[in-house]
């Protein structure tokens, strides 16, 4: 699977978590970045994600996750 297909994928996912229709999916995005990125939209998010793409994330998988590329980096490895 391509980048460019997994952020057209996510950014939906990414706007309905956070409800903001303006937000931009970037390699560099992060909670720092995100006003209403807590723990519990955190937890909202990744089972959205596992969702959208059908795979599961392991603990070692959301360890890794430090930005919006890194995620990005791991859906892709499930599809390889």
């Amino acid at each position: 699977m391509q980048k460019e297909e997994i952020v057209n994928r996510l950014t939906p996912v990414f706007r309905k978590v956070f409800s903001d229709n303006s937000l931009v999916v970037t390699d560099e995005l992060s909670a720092l970045d995100v006003e209403n990125w807590d723990s519990l939209s955190h937890m909202l998010l990744i089972s959205e994600v596992e969702t959208e793409f059908a795979i599961k994330f392991k603990l070692k998988d959301l360890n890794k996750m430090a930005n919006v590329g890194d995620m990005i980096e791991i859906i892709r490895s499930k599809f390889q």
